[in-house]
């Protein structure tokens, strides 16, 4: 097959919108005391006044507890490697949970001093070619962008960069010490802070370093003293400290939503930040350790979002203006652009000066957000006398809920634990279902590595699960890199499984109903990103995955044949999550516009004689981010805000109410008859569903310029 035709429509969606208030807040340093961060589960209480003074009264932040928490209580936990992680790839996920007045409290790892100069890149190289340059001043630099954090924070949470912050040195569970700061205005905004030295190094040799520890080079890294800090003790994190710190704070706060980087971004060893790679590794470790050591009574199922990092800036914008202009608002105030006062004249600086030459980040980071491999939207499936199933991946094993009727129940764990946080459904020939996922096995360089694995449901159950492996012609380091698994059955029964490796190309593998394999095919695909998509249309599969600049598609000629080679479909650049379904004889592709956030869709069909075309047109609908799920009219996905929007009668018409909060991966929709059931696994860790009864579409279309 030589092109397809191509026709292009927007697909309506009527959202549930929330203002996104501004936020207050003022770095000061207060006095508070706190139990040790141990196993133990602990849950928000009022703060006590306090003077200003070290040896003030202390105030119980936390009260013991030991019972799991109430429904639909959010606990959520940022890990990040630097002070700016979280704003320039997090955001706008971060200010919506602070929004929603969720209990948040992002983790520093690092210290983040780096080469210890304060001083924006134009004014560096001006001081460096007159030999002018400051003496490095770590512990100051450090306590700069600590104070450009919390000013960020603080304004996110309050309106108001200068809102206090309580400030003290608390134990952890590692044997050292970290710095906990607690919004005084908002108590459920807290940071904190670890603390380790930091690679000070992009991509380079830096053996001291989580890198470093991580890869056995050195035993041990130093922590980072941080200038007018309330950590006094001088100590080092081995790589058993550093898990044991980390599974000590998600004891102690026992979250919800566990927010982290990706630690696996790509065949390319300098693709991220190694700090990111390799502090990702380590919090994937320590939820392992969490999981399997804190009991379920004591404890709320959790499930983990992965952010894409400097990667993230080589795709067109996510993000429509107003979301970008308010994650660029907080990154200014944490670069201390306007010179106010936020931190009590303090003369290191109030924040942190390096990002004022382009505070929107490399490749317009502050434009964007992206999840790694978390944009399935195929993980509900409806059954015979309008049953239905969920599945999804809490405390890393995947987990089902099950409808009889009108009655949910569930979450059941299916057992086998390092599964990644997307895992797609399939219904196999005869009525059973099969799921697929990758898992992340080991926890040292030497046994790290991800498959693909699937399950197969039987009249007992869903049965182990079983390993596709991953082709030797692939490297080590590509392998670590594949995507979510798209899956389809073509009209022989046979299934096909897709992967994106780390070298940005396609892989394919098809089984037969009785478990035989075939080997992986080398699909091509110069630049493929994100996750591939498939679908059967009337017997025959097609597969389509993102580049940076356009789309690519393989077809099987006929019903029954395997995938030709990649095509390019013409169409425009995405913002890279796309969602596939049959519409008659043609592909039916979903995905977002660059800059506006906008849902579009494609018509795909073979086109004669190789001449493609291109007609496209939109239709008025809400600006979001992220992946849609669709089928019969009605489509789900994040708003601007985050939150959930769906198409289709909103009114009398719904039964129950749609989710209203920030959700973990993505949403899934499915047709039962006469109507549409859409659901979400909410930042609670809970499956949330809502019935759309009788959807129909019914948006006006306009044509827009090619």
């Amino acid at each position: 097959m030589d092109g397809f035709e191509v026709q292009i429509e927007g697909c309506s969606m009527n959202r549930f919108s929330r203002l996104l208030p501004s936020a207050r807040r003022r770095v000061v340093a207060a006095a508070a005391a706190i139990l040790a961060l141990g196993m133990i589960g602990w849950a928000v209480a009022p703060i006590l006044t306090a003077s200003p003074g070290r040896d003030a009264p202390r105030p119980a932040l936390w009260a013991a507890t030991t019972s799991a928490p109430a429904s639909g209580i959010v606990r959520v936990v940022d890990v990040v490697a630097h002070p700016d992680d979280d704003l320039y790839f997090m955001n706008p996920d971060i200010r919506q949970s602070i929004t929603d007045g969720q209990q948040l409290t992002t983790v520093y790892l690092t210290a983040g001093e780096a080469d210890g100069r304060n001083i924006d890149g134009r004014n560096e190289a001006r001081l460096r070619s007159l030999g002018a340059l400051p003496p490095a001043d770590r512990p100051g630099y450090a306590l700069a962008r600590q104070n450009g954090i919390r000013a960020a924070y603080a304004q996110m949470a309050t309106g108001s960069p200068t809102s206090p912050w309580i400030r003290e040195a608390i134990p952890t569970a590692g044997g050292g010490a970290a710095e906990l700061d607690v919004l005084s205005a908002r108590p459920q905004v807290r940071l904190l802070w670890l603390e380790m030295r930091e690679a000070e190094s992009i991509h380079g040799n830096a053996p001291v370093s989580l890198h470093g520890l991580w890869d056995g080079r050195v035993t041990s890294i130093p922590a980072q003293a941080v200038a007018d800090g309330p950590v006094t003790k001088a100590f080092s994190y081995t790589p058993a400290q550093v898990v044991n710190t980390l599974a000590g704070i998600l004891g102690a706060i026992r979250p919800t939503l566990v927010r982290t980087q990706d630690p696996t971004p790509g065949g390319d060893p300098n693709a991220d930040h190694q700090d990111h790679i390799y502090g990702a590794r380590f919090v994937q470790a320590a939820l392992a350790r969490y999981a399997a050591e804190v009991p379920a009574s004591r404890r709320p199922h959790f499930t983990v979002q992965t952010y894409l990092g400097y990667q993230s800036g080589e795709f067109r914008p996510a993000l429509a203006a107003g979301a970008a202009r308010l994650k660029l608002q907080s990154l200014l105030t944490y670069g201390w652009s306007g010179k106010q006062d936020y931190c009590g004249r303090s003369p290191l600086g109030c924040g942190d000066r390096k990002i004022d030459t382009r505070p929107q980040g490399y490749g317009d980071w502050a434009g964007t957000i992206r999840y790694a491999r978390d944009t399935s939207t195929s993980w509900l499936l409806s059954g015979p006398g309008g049953s239905m199933r969920a599945f999804g991946v809490l405390d890393g094993q995947a987990a089902v809920w099950n409808r009889t009727g009108a009655t949910w129940s569930g979450p059941h764990l299916l057992g086998g634990t390092g599964i990644d946080q997307v895992a797609s459904a399939v219904r196999l020939p005869g009525g059973a279902t099969a799921l697929f996922a990758t898992r992340t096995l080991g926890s040292t360089p030497a046994d790290y590595r991800r498959e693909v694995v699937y399950t197969v449901q039987s009249r007992a159950g869903f049965g182990p699960w079983r390993s596709l492996s991953f082709p030797d012609a692939v490297s080590r380091q590509a392998s670590l890199d594949i995507s979510a698994p798209a899956v389809t059955v073509d009209a022989s029964g046979r299934l096909h499984v897709y992967v994106r490796d780390g070298d940005f190309t396609l892989r394919e593998r098809t089984g037969r109903a009785d478990g035989t394999w075939g080997p992986w095919r080398h699909l091509g695909g110069s630049g493929v990103r994100g996750n591939p998509v498939a679908v059967e249309v009337r017997g025959r599969v097609f597969v389509f995955a993102s580049t940076i600049r356009s789309v690519l598609a393989w077809e099987a000629p006929r019903p029954g044949a395997e995938v030709g080679p990649a095509t390019s479909t013409h169409l425009p650049a995405t913002t890279l999550p796309l969602t596939v379904s049959a519409s008659g004889a043609d592909a039916r592709l979903c995905f977002r516009q660059p800059g506006t956030g906008r849902v579009m869709t494609a018509l795909v069909r073979p086109a004669a004689h190789g001449r493609v075309l291109s007609t496209l047109a939109a239709r008025d609908g809400a600006q979001g981010y992220g992946p849609v799920a669709v089928t019969a009219g009605v489509l789900a996905g994040r708003a601007a805000d985050g939150t959930l929007a769906v198409s289709g009668p909103v009114g009398p018409g719904w039964r129950g109410s749609p989710y209203r909060g920030l959700f973990s991966g993505e949403p899934s929709v499915v047709c039962d008859g006469s109507s549409v059931e859409v659901a979400v696994v909410g930042a609670d860790a809970r499956l949330h569903t809502t019935t759309v009864p009788d959807p129909t579409p019914g948006a006006t279309e306009h044509a827009v310029a090619t």
